[in-house]
């Protein structure tokens, strides 16, 4: 279900009103920090879970 360009601009502008320009891109650096460490947290689940079977399969 992706969006188009006209939702897309359509939250901005929400946004842009409810925020307002100054805090808007702290808004979003804080977004990518936060999916950033997800990410990161996410690849040291699946490291760990793939340590884990190898132990377990020997």
């Amino acid at each position: 279900m992706p969006l188009s360009f006209g939702e897309i601009a359509l939250i901005l502008v929400v946004a842009l009103l409810i925020f307002g320009p100054s805090k808007l891109p702290k808004i979003g650096r804080a977004a990518g920090e936060t999916i950033q460490e997800f990410k990161k947290g996410m690849k040291q689940v699946i490291d760990e879970d793939g340590e884990q079977k190898k132990i377990e399969s020997k």
